[in-house]
């Protein structure tokens, strides 16, 4: 690790979780390939968690160390700094081996790794309504729960029931059960805290007709496609100052910059709110340009745009 981490203090820091992880720990593994973006430089301590357990020794080792934790699913909302991640970045994507899926009552129970596009195709399959707009969202559900992810009229705010969850940073680390009130679903954001891991979701949705979903399903790809551009991006950057009324891609767009590049990131041509990093691209030049979007939209509309990305390693912290 460079700069602030590469300390005495730090480096002790990092000794004593390894220590404690023992052979759940690799060391400085590059994140950016585990996101979207890929780009971003690597984490101090990495762990692959599989089950529930590993993540109680990944608590325990923040606990002795004083380190952070990240935790990653399937890296669809998230850049990491090219200086990398300082403490113990955890991936969720191997507990991805609950999707049970209840017809009767229309309750579907899903690990927190399992991405949305399978769970809105297999819900659909099985005659079940209510999560097709999870189809063209590339993320977890562990994440979608974290930022009440949604689009084409929904999130998951529309259907969460409970979740299982571990704190990280509480003295005994267990499993506990928070209602879909107690985690505060706002638009693209909850109350859940930064050492809060979601473990398992339980969703409901409604019974409906299979060609149906499957249908919606189709125009909702073929509409992305259309609409939306692939490559190295992270969807859509900023949030929407007024959901419905005013667009975060449109402000961009009336001040100019569809199509502005610094170094190696550029605003998508085909949508606004996209911002694209190049295959030998920085995470540094994406955050950049994050910053002159954001002033050059306030100076022309007077709306100062909320990041919808988290930003990870970045000594401002992003806003």
């Amino acid at each position: 690790m460079r700069g602030a981490d590469d300390t005495e203090e730090h480096r002790d820091a990092v000794a004593v979780a390894l220590d404690v992880l023992g052979e759940l720990a690799e060391r400085d593994v590059a994140l950016g390939p585990l996101t979207t973006y890929r780009v971003g430089g690597p984490a101090a301590v990495f762990v692959m968690a599989r089950t529930p357990s590993d993540l109680v020794c990944v608590g325990a080792a923040a606990r002795a160390s004083g380190l952070a934790v990240l935790p990653i699913g399937r890296g669809s909302n998230m850049l990491i700094a090219d200086s990398g991640f300082g403490g113990i970045a955890v991936s969720l994507v191997e507990m991805a081996d609950t999707l049970d899926i209840d017809t009767v009552d229309a309750v579907v129970t899903v690990s927190a790794g399992v991405s949305l596009p399978v769970v809105a195709r297999r819900t659909a399959a099985a005659g079940l309504t209510g999560f097709e707009w999870a189809v063209g969202v590339p993320g977890s559900i562990g994440g979608a729960v974290r930022m009440n992810a949604g689009g084409h009229g929904s999130d998951m705010a529309g259907s969460l029931i409970d979740v299982t969850v571990v704190d990280l940073a509480a003295t005994s680390v267990v499993e506990q059960t928070m209602s879909a009130a107690e985690v505060g679903l706002g638009f693209r954001q909850s109350d859940l805290s930064a050492s809060t891991v979601v473990v398992e979701a339980r969703l409901q949705l409604a019974v409906g007709d299979r060609a149906e979903s499957e249908h919606t399903i189709s125009e909702i790809v073929a509409w992305r496609r259309a609409n939306q551009p692939g490559g190295q991006n992270a969807g859509s950057v900023f949030v929407n100052p007024v959901p419905g009324e005013v667009s975060a891609g449109a402000l961009i767009d009336a001040a100019g910059l569809r199509g502005l590049r610094l170094g190696s990131a550029h605003v998508s041509e085909k949508h606004a709110n996209f911002i694209q990093a190049d295959d030998d691209g920085t995470a540094d030049d994406v955050r950049a340009l994050m910053e002159v979007v954001r002033e050059r939209v306030e100076a022309t509309s007077g709306y100062a745009l909320r990041s919808e990305i988290r930003l990870v390693g970045f000594d401002d912290r992003g806003r």
